[in-house]
């Protein structure tokens, strides 16, 4: 691993996909002087999960997609799983609301097993849809939210969320929730944050931003903590979104050659946030 300034280049959040381009697509981060990935589970079927073995089979396939970046690139991996909000909504469709929300809880407490037994550094995706629903469900979507926050809470790890954006009250709710779970807001990450979070804002929830060039310009000098994501959905439908994964990196190199302030800033999103949020310290070979 070569990073960029001497530095661990890190991607929070992305997807891959064994019917995507999977390895190739970390090979390119990896080409780029990324290092290390945080991997977020997904839906790998066409069909939405219906049964917690579903969910088992889909957490082992992303087990299995970071062990093959691994070996195939030498890219650190870091495993993130949890159903996916927006399942619910599909899985009430056929099983009815309250199963769909106890299948969703038991698959949330599976993750979390995941992360007792070292499998995964987080829950992620949890949230709730970013589109409207009928009432009864998103009454469901909610409480599968606050389970969530339990079981991060029980396990002792951060959460990844996945919402509709978020204005100044919905961070502010956003903080309250966790703290009335008991689970510190700074262990909760909001995911495809596209704008700048005032610095200013009482300590955490911690945004992750679409490392778009503008908004990256607009946070390099915010404190800790705040990721940098490309959200890379590895779908054939729709190559390249939310960005390629090689973006990190290449907006890493750029800033690394217009001024050696800019290396030294991305030590936040790269070193320190990791360390505060996951108590995880990303290192290059040899360090």
């Amino acid at each position: 691993m070569q990073g960029i300034a001497g530095l661990p280049v890190v991607d929070h959040h992305c997807h891959l996909s064994p019917a995507g381009d999977g390895v190739r697509a970390a090979r390119r981060f990896a080409d780029a002087g990324g290092t290390h990935l945080f991997l977020a589970t997904q839906n790998y079927e066409p069909t939405v999960p219906t049964e917690l073995d579903d969910y088992r089979r889909q957490f082992e396939t992303t087990e299995r997609l970071a062990r093959e970046v691994r070996d195939a690139c030498g890219v650190v991996v870091y495993v993130v799983v949890a159903p996916y909000p927006v399942d619910l909504v599909r899985a009430a469709e056929s099983l009815g609301v309250g199963a769909a929300l106890e299948l969703h809880r038991r698959a949330l407490d599976l993750a979390g097993g995941w992360v007792r037994d070292r499998r995964a550094v987080a829950l992620g995706e949890v949230g709730w849809p970013h589109f409207a629903v009928p009432e009864e469900v998103g009454a469901a979507c909610r409480s599968a939210f606050r389970h969530s926050l339990d079981v991060a809470r029980d396990v002792g790890c951060p959460v990844v969320v996945h919402s509709p954006d978020l204005d100044a009250a919905g961070w502010a709710q956003l903080r309250h929730d966790a703290a009335d779970a008991g689970l510190p807001p700074g262990h909760v990450v909001k995911h495809y944050a596209r704008h700048r979070v005032d610095p200013g804002t009482p300590a955490g929830p911690v945004p992750s931003y679409v490392a778009r060039r503008e908004l990256v310009a607009e946070v390099l000098g915010d404190p800790a903590p705040w990721f940098l994501e490309t959200d890379y959905l590895d779908d054939p439908a729709r190559p390249g979104a939310v960005l390629d994964l090689a973006t990190v990196p290449r907006r890493a190199a750029s800033l690394a050659r217009a001024a050696p302030s800019g290396a030294d800033r991305l030590v936040t999103p790269f070193v320190r946030s990791v360390e505060q949020v996951y108590g995880l310290t990303p290192q290059l070979e040899g360090g």
